[in-house]
Order: structure tokens, then sequence, then C-alpha cells
């Protein structure tokens, strides 16, 4: 089993800056390591937003985000992030961490409960 945690939500105003962290335990993430970012704005489809690998591949699925936000890992703490700048009310959603096998990650098998980022315009 793998358990992922996140934090760091909030709410901010437009412009300004999060950053969340997914915090990984249990034995098996040794095995399901590559971690992704998605988020779930409400009435909307989950979208990837980032993921990174074991070995420091990162793969973005915007280019809006790509330009703003940055993921990153630190594989002795088991955690990763995503620091996340110029924010805007169109990135309001619930964000989820998910940890998966393979890269690119065709199945995420463990997630997070997520945190809520509200960006006021």
């Amino acid at each position: 089993q793998v358990q992922l945690v996140e934090s760091g939500g909030g709410l901010v105003q437009t412009g300004g800056s999060l950053r969340l962290s997914c915090a990984a335990s249990g034995r098996t993430f040794d095995t399901y390591n590559n971690v992704g970012w998605f988020r779930q704005a409400p009435g909307k489809e989950r979208e990837f937003v980032a993921a990174v690998s074991r070995g420091g591949y990162i793969t973005y699925g915007t280019d809006s985000v790509k330009v703003r936000f940055t993921i990153s890992r630190d594989n002795a703490k088991k955690t990763v992030s995503l620091q996340m700048n110029s924010l805007k009310p169109e990135d309001t959603a619930v964000y989820y961490c998910a940890a998966g096998t393979g890269w690119p990650v065709r199945n995420y098998a463990y997630w997070g409960q997520g945190t809520q980022v509200t960006v006021s315009s």
C-alpha cells in the first residue's frame, strides 16, 4: 500500500502563489514511485497537471501550467511538491497527488484525499 497526503492548499488572490506538498509512505512506494498531480474543478473532469518520475523525468499537462507551475521531489523525504505561481481563478480546484509505475504513468494506483486551492479574482 501507498499512503499519500496532500497539504498546502488554501485561498489566494489572483497572481499569488501556493506550494502543494504530497507526502508518501508505505513500503510499496518503492515500486509505485512515479508521482503525478491532478486537479478537478466543480462540474469538470479531472485534469492532469504534472508528473515526476523517481529519476527526475518531468512532464506537464498544458503550456499554461508549464510556464507557471514547477513540480519537484525529494526522494529522501518521499515528498513531491508543486510550486504554483501567477495563480488564476481557473486554477481553482481540488488538487490530488497520485502514485504509479512506469513512465509515462498509464495507471495511477494510489491517490491522496486532495487539497482545495481557491484563487479569488
